[in-house]
């Protein structure tokens, strides 16, 4: 018998800083809308299949099956699809990290790969990714993880591109966009699909985001900041409470009674009422 043996060294070799954010399957239905858009980290795009177009800040060209497209933070990009040979594909969000490409290490807003031999793996990684947070097991974040970190060195290996760290202050902007949003529109109909949409991030990422920074949901704290807007106007108007649900962005009197409720502690009426006596809360007072 024979056999041969390799040591591995017990200091940790750099990895990739990249770090995954979310991964979405979509497929090109009927109602998508294709628009410009940017992020503040880099995306991944792979072609499942279809065909389509690829429309990069000044630059359009054709994808199709294996095709992978890399965009770095803040670059303008979006995709239409051929209606005859409708588009599939696997988005990962990759926060941490933007890229060098070409022999120089020259740098570029976007890179678009063909594989071929390696499309086997490439489709493995990635469905792999998909297949765990479908179904959520334990460490099933762990191991997106570093199947990423895995992917981005076998991509590295097979082409010339490198990596770059990005500054964490572009981190935040997503949280602070959303907040301003809120601060001047909270009387429209907002959901979290819109600010999503005007944020440019998948919903989820922007719950994650948003409450990590502020302590509190996107959707929670558009709430509260409704809550606010009707405690103003129950204290200084004599409108009804109908009328004050609807001018604080509520759609309908009973569900603002039941957030005001959950909120406060007291309905609408009781509030007004409490207000009038003098027989607030302190923290109201002020």
């Amino acid at each position: 018998m024979s056999n041969r043996q390799y040591a591995i060294e017990s200091h940790e070799q750099l990895r990739p800083e990249a770090k995954l954010l979310y991964i979405t399957a979509a497929k090109y239905e009927r109602d998508w809308h294709s628009t410009m858009h940017t992020h503040y980290y880099s995306e991944f795009i792979y072609v499942l299949r279809g065909r389509g177009r690829f429309l990069v800040e000044k630059t359009a060209f054709d994808i199709r099956e294996n095709d992978l497209v890399i965009v770095n933070p803040y670059v303008e990009h979006t995709e239409t699809s051929l209606e005859d040979h409708p588009l599939e594909y696997i988005v990962l969000g990759v926060d941490n990290v933007a890229f060098t490409f070409g022999p120089m290490g020259a740098a570029s807003g976007y890179r678009h790969f063909h594989y071929q031999e390696q499309a086997a793996q490439m489709n493995w990684y990635l469905k792999s990714m998909l297949r765990e947070v479908e179904k959520k097991e334990f460490y099933h974040k762990a191991v997106c993880q570093n199947l990423l970190e895995v992917m981005i060195i076998h991509m590295m290996r097979i082409a010339n591109f490198t990596l770059a760290v990005v500054p964490s202050h572009k981190q935040r902007t997503v949280s602070s966009a959303a907040r301003r949003y809120i601060g001047d529109h909270f009387k429209d109909n907002i959901t979290l699909q819109l600010l999503a949409d005007k944020t440019h991030v998948n919903k989820f990422h922007l719950v994650h985001s948003f409450t990590e920074d502020y302590g509190i949901s996107p959707i929670n704290y558009l709430i509260a900041r409704r809550i606010e807007e009707s405690k103003m106007l129950l204290k200084t108007t004599d409108l009804n409470i109908s009328k004050i649900a609807s001018f604080s962005g509520f759609s309908s009197q009973s569900y603002f009674s039941q957030c005001f409720r959950r909120m406060t502690g007291l309905s609408p009426k009781t509030y007004r009422e409490q207000t009038e006596k003098g027989a607030l809360p302190e923290e109201d007072e002020h």
